[in-house]
């Protein structure tokens, strides 16, 4: 099987760009799997884990949502925000998720609930794209 070229971009850069044999990502109605020579397709992307494999080699990254279009020969999402799994600062998101946590469990006046929530589901996707690529090096 050929490969398709997956390019993940976001507003600052090019997250990640490779030729792969399979994508999944999360889209508004479940996940989407992608192979090559997939028919063309533009859909929108929920926040979540965006995987890829060439091979043996698995590649996640964390997106918070954006848009994916299906090409004959490419796959391009453009996310508002992506992270490789590498690059997770876990500490950060541990911290992240604890603040939301607590402005959601105090209900301050004037609260954002809707952004604090979503900064909630984010923090627990870097954790969840984090430990899946801790996992798979404790394996190896």
């Amino acid at each position: 099987m050929s490969p398709i070229r997956l390019d993940v971009v976001t507003a600052e850069q090019l997250v990640f760009s490779d030729d792969v044999d399979v994508i999944v990502a999360p889209g508004i109605e479940g996940e989407l799997g992608i192979l090559p020579y997939h028919a063309p397709l533009m859909t929108i992307l929920r926040a979540g884990e965006l995987r890829a494999r060439r091979g043996e080699e698995e590649f996640l990254l964390a997106i918070s949502g954006g848009f994916l279009e299906v090409r004959s020969d490419r796959v391009i999402a453009l996310v508002d925000a992506a992270e490789r799994a590498e690059e997770i600062d876990i500490a950060r998101a541990e911290a992240a998720k604890r603040r939301a946590e607590e402005v959601l469990s105090q209900h301050p006046p004037g609260m954002d609930t809707a952004r604090a929530e979503a900064a909630l589901r984010r923090s627990l996707i870097r954790l969840k794209v984090a430990e899946k690529r801790r996992k798979r090096k404790r394996k190896i």
